[in-house]
């Protein structure tokens, strides 16, 4: 399959050394606005849009994850960068451990938010994508959107919770429906083992979608991978949980 030429934004010093920050599916580039004070002080920070969402193409057909992490070299290949670090949250942080270990040169540093090695079977995004074709976004909203925050912040900050929701209704439904099969398929166990950039993987202590113990696992399999548990937060913890999020940034990816 061709490449897809994905939406992006470079924010910060132009000639910094560029940070790559790769969203979750099912949500926008600005789901790094809480990252991007911190990260534009000394860093040229590239953000990006998955295919079928903002004003990224949506093809047709089928598509895997290596599909999905040509897009982003394809993106960096453009801008004739070849050098990055980059922290990914959720499954797009899958896409930065196929780029670890298949373009290893590519990446200086690695934080992985919200990851998992495999996708867990109990998910089951092929019925995700069923619904998404035959009943559009607004089918699986709520369902997709609820592990993304603790209740608590639903209470305290409905608007982000809001903002979010309407984000997601926005995207393409074909697009989204052939990544949820791409995510019902991945299984990256065998790549884990070829990881040999300075990583940390950071899990969210409330996260019903990949609990904690999915990290742990991918850091065990990565030789001398840091592991870390942020508090108060669910899926989206770069959100919810911007301040030690942001801290864990600065000391692994923007040093």
């Amino acid at each position: 399959m061709a490449l897809i030429p994905l939406q992006y934004r470079l924010d910060g010093p132009e000639h910094a050394p560029v940070v790559l920050l790769v969203p979750p599916f099912g949500t926008k580039m600005s789901v790094w606005e809480p990252q991007m004070p911190e990260l534009t002080l000394n860093r040229r920070v590239l953000r990006i849009n998955h295919r079928g969402h903002g004003h990224s193409p949506d093809p047709d057909g089928p598509c895997n994850i290596e599909d999905l992490a040509l897009d982003v070299l394809g993106v960096l290949e453009d801008l004739g960068v070849s050098r990055v670090s980059a922290a990914g949250a959720g499954f797009g942080a899958s896409l930065l451990l196929w780029i670890a270990a298949n373009s290893p040169r590519t990446l200086d540093r690695l934080m992985l938010l919200a990851a998992a090695p495999r996708t867990p079977v109990m998910h089951r995004w092929d019925r995700i994508a069923d619904r998404v074709r035959t009943g559009g976004m607004e089918a699986v909203t709520a369902d997709v959107v609820l592990p993304w925050f603790t209740p608590d912040l639903a209470d305290r900050r409905p608007e982000v919770a809001a903002r979010f929701s309407e984000d997601f209704d926005g995207i393409d439904p074909a697009a989204y429906a052939s990544i949820c099969d791409a995510i019902q398929r991945m299984d990256q166990r065998h790549l884990v083992p070829g990881v040999r950039v300075p990583t940390t993987v950071v899990s969210a202590a409330h996260d019903p979608l990949l609990p904690p113990g999915h990290g742990r696992r991918l850091a065990d399999g990565i030789a001398g991978a840091r592991f870390e548990v942020v508090s108060g937060a669910a899926h989206l913890l770069g959100v919810e949980r911007a301040d030690r999020v942001n801290e864990l940034l600065v000391e692994h990816v923007a040093v």
